[in-house]
């Protein structure tokens, strides 16, 4: 059986059923006056609870668990009381496909999905020649005897040379930060909700070059959860289901060492491929999304999706963020809750949590109207995955 007929039986089959997350601005206070709430596994827990608050399951009802990359999945579930058959762990967008796929195969029926993370408060390094992460990423300290110390250095590079070759302005580029202000604005669970238009983005000092302070994530305390379950039982709970309709993914590993693939190509020939199989499963394509979510460490990630997806033509990204068309009342909103620029740094998984909302109307002042199909993409160490929710009903 070809891989794309593989891929078409697990289409709509699976549901997000239960989201929670924690109190991302209050947590953010705190740790700005050097005190905590939790640790990562607090976090981790308070979300959980509130997922299943949400859809009206119990501990008892899950039968699997999939940790966040900060936790370990042995503890967290001593530390959630649960007793599941199978557990794993991984980051957001492959916690969502392990749990699809072990549904799918009869592994678990029901699985908790859940990340918490105190990086504020512990000091998370994301720079240095310690980085977290350099262990198993070795881009993201090989040309630290350069200078280059650091995420944002990185990617710094990788904007200097796709602004050479696209002719992508400052000003351009400072419309995802404006935009997705704009939306943390509404959003009363956003760290980050003071007004920020585009004279304030470059008056903003440079970080590194041509990257400034509101082009980074944010760096803050908080969990999030989510429920997975089959269609069929989705379908006798409380909320409105989300269905996985569509799953891509691409790898572009080769000379990641040395940023070939981001520096040459913007990682363009992943996107393509996971964007094929993408809309392929899902029969849908980017003029049929109604809210894209963007893993966005930086803003650049932003235009390099537009492109690699098929939202705007190679090049043109600068246009459409020209046009403000990103933001709330814009043809494409983007990170809706604020994204990692001014909501919460929750590594993706704060993005799940927010297709679900918009696709279940749950949004508040920031709600896409008619929102009925969702995407998330994300190109992170070599690795381009995209989701595409949609409404069951829809």
């Amino acid at each position: 059986m070809p891989a794309t007929d593989r891929l078409a039986a697990l289409r709509d089959d699976i549901a997000i059923v239960g989201v929670g997350e924690s109190d991302y601005p209050g947590d953010y206070a705190l740790a700005r006056r050097g005190e905590r709430r939790f640790d990562a596994y607090g976090y981790a827990a308070t979300a959980f609870r509130r997922a299943l608050d949400d859809c009206g399951l119990t501990r008892e009802d899950i039968d699997g668990l999939v940790a966040g990359p900060a936790t370990a999945s042995e503890r967290l579930g001593e530390v959630l009381g649960m007793d599941v058959r199978w557990a794993d762990q991984a980051d957001a967008v492959q916690a969502v496909l392990k749990a699809a796929l072990a549904i799918h195969t009869g592994v678990a029926e029901c699985v908790a999905l859940v990340y918490g993370n105190d990086q504020r408060t512990a000091g998370t390094a994301y720079g240095g020649h310690n980085a977290m992460g350099g262990d198993r990423h070795l881009a993201y300290t090989y040309y630290a005897p350069w200078g280059l110390t650091s995420q944002g250095a990185l990617y710094a590079l990788l904007a200097n040379r796709y602004q050479a070759v696209t002719g992508l302005t400052a000003r351009e580029l400072g419309q995802v930060a404006v935009a997705q202000r704009a939306f943390a604005r509404l959003n009363p669970n956003a760290v980050m909700r003071g007004p920020l238009d585009i004279d304030d983005y470059l008056s903003a000092r440079y970080i590194c070059e041509p990257l400034r302070l509101f082009d980074y994530c944010l760096i803050n305390d908080g969990g999030v959860a989510l429920i997975v379950t089959t269609a069929e039982r989705a379908r006798r709970l409380r909320r409105p289901a989300v269905l996985l309709s569509g799953i891509g993914r691409a790898d572009h590993n080769r000379d990641a060492t040395s940023l070939r693939p981001r520096l040459v190509d913007f990682y363009r020939p992943a996107q393509h491929k996971a964007a094929e199989q993408v809309y392929a499963m899902a029969g849908a394509g980017p003029s049929d999304v109604d809210v894209l979510q963007v893993y966005d460490s930086f803003s650049v990630h932003v235009p390099l999706a537009l492109e690699g997806f098929g939202f705007c033509a190679e090049g043109d990204a600068g246009r459409l963020l020209a046009d403000g068309g990103l933001g709330p009342g814009g043809r494409l909103p983007v990170n809706t809750a604020g994204g990692h620029l001014s909501g919460s740094y929750m590594q993706g998984w704060g993005h799940q949590a927010e297709c679900v909302r918009q696709l279940r109307q749950e949004a508040g002042e920031r709600q896409i109207p008619q929102a009925r199909t969702a995407q998330y993409i994300s190109d992170v160490a070599g690795k381009v995955t995209s989701l595409v929710y949609r409404r069951a009903d829809a």
